[in-house]
């Protein structure tokens, strides 16, 4: 999600892409942690989560031409990543046979591909070229390797299938919050700086290391929890 400064510059048939776009980069940053707070699997749950899908698809599909017009490529792979974080962490709902002997669709193994070029491409760019992702060198490489080992993860799933049919609890909860990680840190990348100058690395550092510890206490609650029941 991001928060431009200059709207006014833009042709208006921008203005009203970036308007939807920040209206459903907030409407995910409403509705994702209201999903995480009910209870998995109940009715309330699934509502919010989905309505948290459906406006990280509206942000990325209004990212990508935002970032050609602009242009502004590093918009263009955070909306990629964020995308499919969100994409992997719903579609492993379907994917829960893989642990008796389902495969992955076709659709499955492009979105990992995809994903993967495009984030190895942003970690590339970042150690190499960092004029090209917004100065972002350090942030790239984050964000990037984040996405590449996250689609690594996927294939080399969808190749040999987990033994766990639990498999499916961590990947969604760590894929919605890793997708939450990316939304919010492009809003604070665009807000915190406005009343703290200079603080625009932590803005963009910062909700990925309070994400990734929040990722690794649910993943291990929900992982007990499940064997137990299990």
């Amino acid at each position: 999600m991001s928060f431009p400064s200059h709207i006014a510059s833009d042709p208006l048939w921008a203005d009203g892409l970036i308007l939807v776009h920040i209206a459903a980069g907030v409407t995910g940053l409403i509705f994702a942690p209201l999903a995480l707070a009910t209870r998995k699997g109940s009715r309330a749950h699934r509502r919010w989560g989905k309505i948290y899908f459906w406006a990280m698809m509206a942000v990325a599909l209004t990212a990508l031409p935002i970032a050609l017009f602009r242009p502004a490529l590093f918009l263009a792979f955070i909306a990629v990543l964020s995308f499919y974080l969100a994409f992997s962490g719903y579609r492993v709902l379907y994917l829960k046979g893989l642990a008796r002997g389902g495969h992955a669709q076709t659709g499955d193994w492009l979105a990992a591909l995809v994903a993967l070029g495009a984030c190895g491409t942003l970690a590339g760019l970042g150690l190499l070229r960092p004029a090209l992702v917004s100065n972002m060198g350090i942030v790239a490489v984050v964000l990037g390797g984040i996405g590449v080992q996250s689609a690594l993860q996927d294939l080399r799933r969808f190749l040999r299938p987990p033994a766990s049919g639990s498999f499916w609890v961590q990947v969604h909860l760590s894929r919605f919050i890793g997708s939450y990680i990316a939304g919010l840190t492009a809003f604070a990348v665009n807000v915190v700086p406005r009343f703290a100058p200079g603080a625009g690395l932590y803005a963009w550092l910062a909700p990925t290391v309070l994400g990734s510890v929040t990722i690794a206490i649910a993943s291990a609650y929900y992982g007990r929890r499940f064997a137990r029941a299990g």
